[in-house]
């Protein structure tokens, strides 16, 4: 049994939306995660999915796509991005997909460590961050504090944090998000998302800060297989 982790695999399939006008190496990309996918993880395994599932705006368009996630292997943890417009209701996606879990306000449980997270947005001082982002900014920093908070108040020891926007801005400076994943004490790794293309994916924040472990899980970056965490 295994823990694995991709983020944006942007499914379109059900709004008839493709990935191919990013160029190489997008064209057929949904093809290429369910044949690396099934290729890669088992019944047994879990997968991370750090937002940007798929593209329909409302619930019901998601059907399609997700009966698609569903078909593949392994127990599926989602946490929303910000193309997830289909993702209104966390008692809603709950309700329709039972068997998947949904990583918003709480936490998952994995053997002996808690997956923590939350979506996560653009980070102050980054060069496209404004006045208007600080609201959002501050109400994810907050979300992920009670998802931490949850995790720990149930005893774990061990926590994998995952989000979908990377967790500083593009300079890398310490934000509200790093501080509260350090505060914790517990959090060993971060998983991330959103970045693509090659000039993004090179000012990817990676590797170990503070004791704490950043991997980005993007799907192209990941060549559309997922990562073997655990």
């Amino acid at each position: 049994m295994s823990l694995f982790a991709i983020a944006d695999i942007h499914f379109g399939k059900g709004v008839n939306k493709s990935m191919d006008i990013f160029g190489e190496p997008w064209v057929g990309h949904m093809d290429k995660i369910i044949k690396n996918w099934r290729d890669t993880v088992t019944d047994g395994d879990t997968v991370l999915i750090p937002g940007d599932i798929c593209w329909a705006k409302k619930l019901p368009e998601a059907k399609t796509d997700m009966e698609i996630l569903q078909s593949l292997p392994g127990k599926k943890v989602l946490l929303e991005g910000n193309h997830d417009y289909w993702w209104d209701s966390q008692n809603k996606v709950t309700a329709a997909y039972p068997d998947m879990f949904f990583l918003k306000n709480n936490f998952y449980g994995y053997n002996e460590t808690a997956v923590c997270g939350t979506r996560g947005w653009l980070c102050p001082n980054d060069t496209k961050f404004t006045q208007d982002d600080l609201k959002v900014y501050n109400r994810e920093c907050g979300r992920l504090k009670i998802s931490l908070d949850a995790a720990v108040k149930a005893g774990y020891e061990k926590i994998i944090v995952i989000m979908h926007y990377p967790p500083v801005n593009d300079r890398h400076e310490p934000s509200g998000f790093t501080d509260i994943i350090e505060s914790s004490g517990k959090t060993e790794r971060v998983l991330y998302g959103h970045l693509h293309g090659r000039e993004s994916i090179e000012g990817r924040l990676e590797g170990k800060v503070n004791g704490v472990e950043y991997t980005l899980v993007s799907a192209d970056h990941l060549d559309f297989r997922p990562l073997k965490i655990l």
